[in-house]
């Protein structure tokens, strides 16, 4: 399994870079400038250094750098942010969902709403094996009667490209399994890129 963001090189590369654009940057002071004072080359040096790498790891820059990669390289992890619709299949029942995906550079969420409950993400795993896109969700679900308690489940996604005719479109689809001992079929497919979408039922 190969995770997207492995949080081990991200932080060597930011260290890196980090100080990479710190020397460059007191170097280029220290020419344009020889009678700066040490003390502020460093201290500019250092906050140029703080902005470039924090604007590097806002999720929308990140989602700007990522889109740019993937136009050279269609094999990348996509994009899965913005507001899909689907159904839970429970094997007696079938009933419609929605969410929204906000994905990150270290962090994916997943908000899902159904008529009668609400899930929240506890932890995601974007991965590639074998060449196959995969996203693994653990997640708490909160039902719509306050006399039900919260329970927990994960599912494995396997994220595909679906021909629409005129257009492509994302799916997610996995079977899921809860502490309740129940399982099922999740199926999703990506409608719009707006992350402040309304997919509430209740």
């Amino acid at each position: 399994m190969f995770r997207i963001i492995r949080i081990d090189r991200l932080a060597r590369y930011i260290a890196l870079c980090t100080i990479t654009l710190s020397v460059l940057t007191f170097w280029i002071l220290r020419c344009l400038y020889p009678d700066t004072s040490l003390f502020k080359i460093v201290t500019f040096s250092s906050i140029f250094s703080l902005v470039i790498i924090s604007i590097l790891v806002i999720p929308k820059s990140a989602r700007g750098i990522w889109k740019l990669f993937r136009r050279f390289d269609k094999s990348l992890y996509p994009d899965l942010n913005g507001s899909w619709e689907g159904e839970v299949d429970t094997g007696n029942e079938k009933f419609p969902v929605k969410c929204v995906i906000r994905q990150g550079l270290l962090r994916t969420e997943i908000d899902m709403h159904g008529p009668t409950m609400k899930s929240i993400t506890i932890e995601t795993t974007p991965a590639t094996e074998s060449g196959q896109h995969k996203l693994y969700y653990t997640y708490r679900t909160t039902p719509k009667n306050p006399s039900f308690s919260d329970y927990f489940g994960s599912t494995l996604f396997d994220i595909r490209k679906v021909d629409l005719g005129e257009k492509f479109c994302l799916e997610l689809t996995g079977k899921y399994f809860t502490d309740r001992k129940t399982v099922g079929r999740i199926s999703l497919r990506h409608i719009g890129g707006d992350l402040n979408e309304d997919v509430s039922f209740y």
